[in-house]
This record gives C-alpha cells, sequence and structure tokens, in this order.
C-alpha cells in the first residue's frame, strides 16, 4: 500500500519527523525557492511549513493532491486561507505554541527597558564605563498596566507579580472577578495610562485597537512611563511614540514587533532608550518544537480522516451527514452573539434543536464557542484552544439537546449571558441544497435573513422614516444594501432592523446612522 507524501518544506524539530511517525513517506525541499517548491508540491498529501514558504494560489494550482497545509507556528500570513478551502484543502496551524516565549519575551523587553540594558552593552563595548548615565529603575511597588488580559496578558501578569508590582489591566472581554483571583485589578484604558509606570500591551490587531496607543493616549500617561509591545504591530502607533520619547513624556519602550514587517529603518530605533527587536516572540527552540509536533498531530489526524480540533478552515473528521452543515451556521452565530453583546460575557448556552439532536454534536458547542472566541482575539481559534481561551476569561459553556424544534427540521441557538446579566439570543437553521446558513432569532424578534459576510443590527423604537435615513446614510458612503428585514414588538414598539450588505460599514457611518435614528444600539458584524 502506497503510503500518503508528507512534504517538510522548511526546517522543523527532529521532534516533528517523530510525531509524523512511520506511516508517511517524508520528503524535504526549500519552500523559500519557488523553483524547488512548486514541482516538489505536485503530487504530496500534506506540507508543513513556517513562516518563510508561501503557499498560495500559484501553488495550491500545482497541488493536485494536496490535503493539508500545517503551518508549525501561529500566525497564517502566508497561507492563502481563503483559496485553500476553495480546493478543500485543510488548514491547520499550532495557536498555543508560542504563548510562554511570547510572554518571556515582554517581560525581557520590560525588564531591558527598566534597566538599560542595551545601550549599557553597547557602550561597554565601546570602550566606555558610564554607570550614572544608565541609571535604571525598579520594578518593586511601580503599578504595571496590562493591556489584554487574554491567554498571553495573563502569563506577563503572573511572571511580573514576582516582582512585588502593583497589577492593573484593561480588557473590556474580561470579567473583574476573573482577573482579581490572579490579584489584577480591571480599569478603564484612560485609567491605566494614567497610573501605569509600565504599560505593555497584549491586545488582537482589531479595526477597534489599531492605533490604540495614539498621540492622543500618550498625553495621558506619566513622563516615566515605559511602553512595551510584544503583542501586534500598528496597536502602538510608532510615530506617536517616536514623538513621545523625544518630548520626554515617554521614558522609553521595548519592541519586539511592528507596523510593516520587515523593518530595519525607524527612528524608533535610533534613540538610545528603546529597545528592539526583530519579531522574535516565538523565536525558541522550545516554542518552534511544540509548534512542529502540533501541526504533525493534525496531519496525522486530517489523513486519517478524522476531526482535527486545530483546522482554521475546513473541519474534518466522521461526523453525522446532518451536523456537518451545521458547524459553519453553529460558529457564526458564536460571532453574531458576541459582536451583540455589549459588556463582558460570562455564560454561553448553546442548545442543538431538532432531528440532529439524537446524534453526538459536542462539536457544534465548540463550533459557537470558536466563533465567538474568534471575536475577542486576534490569533486564530480552532477547537482545541477555543475551551481554553474561554476558561481563561471566566466563561462558563453548555450544551444542551432536545430533539423537539417546532419551527424547523434542525436549529441551533446560542445564548450569551453578560456580566450585567443581560441575554444575547440569536438562533440559526440551514437551507437549501446547498444548506446555507439563516437567522432565525434575535432576541425577541422572529426573522429570517441570509447570515452574510457583513451585515448591520439596529435596535430602535419604530417610527417612520428610519428605513429611508438608513438606506441615505448608507448610500452616501459608498455601500449596497443586499437585503434587508425589519421585526417590531408592535406599532411604536421596540423594533429591529437587520441588513446584509456588500461591504463592511465603517465605525464611522454606523455612528452617524444610530445618531440619526436614535438607536439604542447600531453594530456591525464582518463574518470571514
Amino acid at each position: 500500500m502506497t503510503k500518503p507524501v508528507v512534504l517538510i518544506a522548511e526546517e522543523l524539530s527532529p521532534a516533528t519527523v517523530d510525531a509524523l511517525g512511520p506511516d508517511f513517506e517524508i520528503r524535504h525541499c526549500n519552500g523559500a525557492d519557488r523553483d524547488e517548491l512548486i514541482p516538489a508540491i505536485a503530487d504530496v498529501d500534506a506540507i508543513l511549513v513556517r513562516s518563510a514558504t508561501k503557499v498560495d494560489a500559484e501553488a495550491l494550482a500545482a497541488a493536485k493532491n494536496l490535503k493539508v497545509i500545517a503551518r508549525a507556528g501561529v500566525g497564517l500570513d502566508n497561507v492563502d486561507v481563503k483559496t485553500a478551502t476553495e480546493a478543500g484543502v485543510m488548514v491547520v496551524n499550532a495557536p498555543t505554541s508560542n504563548i510562554v516565549s511570547a510572554a518571556e519575551l515582554a517581560v525581557a523587553l520590560l525588564l531591558a527597558s527598566a534597566r538599560n540594558v542595551v545601550p549599557a552593552n553597547e557602550g561597554l563595548r565601546g570602550g566606555e564605563w558610564k554607570r550614572s548615565k544608565y541609571s535604571g529603575v525598579e520594578l518593586a511597588d511601580k503599578v504595571v498596566g496590562v493591556v489584554g488580559f487574554g491567554r498571553i496578558g495573563v502569563l506577563v501578569a503572573q511572571r511580573l507579580s514576582a516582582f512585588g508590582v502593583q497589577l492593573i489591566a484593561y480588557d473590556p472581554f474580561v470579567q473583574p472577578a476573573r482577573a482579581a483571583q490572579l490579584g489584577v485589578q480591571m480599569v478603564e484604558l484612560d485609567e491605566l495610562l494614567a497610573t501605569a509606570d509600565f504599560i505593555t500591551v497584549h491586545l488582537p490587531k482589531t479595526p477597534e485597537t489599531l492605533g490604540l496607543i495614539s498621540d492622543e493616549a500618550l498625553t495621558k500617561v506619566k513622563p516615566e512611563v515605559r511602553i512595551i509591545n510584544a503583542a501586534r504591530g500598528g496597536i502602538v502607533d510608532e510615530d506617536a511614540l517616536y514623538r513621545a520619547i523625544v518630548d520626554g513624556r515617554v521614558a522609553g519602550a521595548g519592541l519586539d514587533v511592528y507596523a510593516t514587517e520587515p523593518c530595519t529603518d525607524s527612528p524608533l530605533f535610533g534613540l538610545e532608550n528603546v529597545v528592539a527587536t526583530p519579531h522574535l516572540g516565538a523565536s525558541t527552540g522550545e516554542a518552534q518544537e511544540k509548534a512542529g509536533v502540533s501541526v504533525a498531530k493534525s496531519v496525522r489526524l486530517a489523513l486519517s480522516g478524522e476531526l482535527v480540533p486545530d483546522a482554521v478552515n475546513v473541519q474534518g473528521g466522521v461526523l453525522a451527514e446532518d451536523v456537518r452543515p451545521m458547524l459553519p451556521l453553529a460558529e457564526k452565530l458564536g460571532a453574531i452573539s458576541c459582536r451583540l453583546s455589549n459588556s463582558p460575557i460570562e455564560r454561553v448556552d448553546v442548545e442543538v434543536l431538532g432531528e440532529i439532536a439524537t446524534e453526538d454534536v459536542r462539536v457544534l458547542e465548540l463550533s459557537a464557542l470558536k466563533g465567538l472566541i474568534g471575536q475577542l482575539v486576534d490569533d486564530p481559534v480552532s477547537y482545541v484552544n477555543a475551551p481554553l481561551m474561554a476558561k481563561d476569561r471566566g466563561i462558563e459553556v453548555s450544551l444542551r439537546t432536545d430533539s423537539e424544534s417546532p419551527d424547523h427540521r434542525n436549529a441551533v441557538r446560542v445564548v450569551a449571558t453578560q456580566v450585567n446579566g443581560a441575554r444575547t439570543t440569536v438562533a440559526g437553521t440551514v437551507v437549501g441544497p446547498r444548506d446555507e446558513p439563516r437567522l432565525v432569532e434575535v432576541d425577541e424578534f422572529d426573522v429570517e435573513v441570509a447570515i452574510t459576510e457583513h451585515m448591520a443590527f439596529l435596535g430602535y423604537e419604530d417610527r417612520p422614516g428610519v428605513i429611508g435615513s438608513l438606506g441615505q446614510i448608507l448610500g452616501e458612503a459608498g455601500i449596497n444594501i443586499a437585503g434587508m428585514q425589519v421585526g417590531r414588538t408592535g406599532a411604536g414598539g421596540r423594533a429591529l432592523t437587520l441588513l446584509t450588505v456588500d461591504s463592511a460599514v465603517p465605525a464611522a457611518t454606523m455612528e452617524r446612522i444610530v445618531a440619526d435614528i436614535g438607536a439604542g444600539f447600531g453594530t456591525a458584524v464582518d463574518l470571514d
């Protein structure tokens, strides 16, 4: 019997090959060399890469037998996930392989900044013995502000607590009680900026967080503050940071990530009180070994036809035929429930109704959670790390099944309960020969609208003229309405308008709509 062929396109740890085992034919190539990669990928079943190999449309077109792309790391910038999905090729990665390494680097940058390690080292190498010039500060009794309290933010806080610091954090999606268990006080961003002696950033990069540490934010900080960014480039505005340091409004910085990478020419690099590294967050032997072993296990699962927890696009595995199309539906419902919630979520209840309730549907609970958590973080979320991320945020999850479904053959309902007691309920089903996802319930409103990539939800008091205002504002913004449904409790009562649109609705446009129609809420939802 012919063994499946696995192509290792970059240098990976020997443990990766060991994890694959003897059931595969292992080949090697230099994936960064296109002339070598394209012919090498032609007849393989799986390819393992790191960051140098670009598995793009050209490579995918040449890979006639390819079933799995495995990225031994977190990011997927070098993999064309959309084209792979269209070709039915599974993409897997190792989403938790580097979190310890990333947290440790953030701590290293913070310490190096506090004690002027880099300029002192360079001075000594240059023949200078200037102890007084490079006097630093202690961490003990200082306030450290953690911006973003996900898994890496928590790891950083745990490590810094040993230095006797006071820990505060900002994260709108984390419950204060959960942070308090770790000895961390949750505060608003403005309070963190004004109070912290050190600020370390661990947020995902989203439209809301891009440029978060801006000129305006840096007017609120202490002049002795030191700012660390080992998360994502662009969250800290590098030009604003440079001006603040030069003006003496910020004492120093430690940077591992940049708005544009690779970055070898930045005015920040010319400042003695800036320590900078070339995106080394995952660059440890341990992280690379964990990543290689993780994706090797995923390749084994995928090529044997089993469910792959770390698949980021195609959910393989032995699932009941009626359950499989409900996976993307449940994921989208989880994402929508998160976007419609206006305070941290403490509980998620997933209900599976109808004929499929007699099958093993536990994966639908994971799928809904994957969609919800995916709205809170920038890193890839999978079936395996979604429960861990939920636990880190103090979110409880439950699954309920009922073979009775009054209105649909099969349906999934997701109920997100927030810390303020509010509940957001969304439900959906699939219809037609292509199992297209439909939204059939939003809180108290019965609806039926396609779940598309770009949607908008508006809640307001029913009155004439609202639809006209919506159309005018979206038209002026160049946004085409593909579909619309309006629900209401009664004439003059609460109303809900759902829009499917051809492009994303910018935050400024949504704010204008909310102000114009006097909406209680307005939320744009963008689903990949």
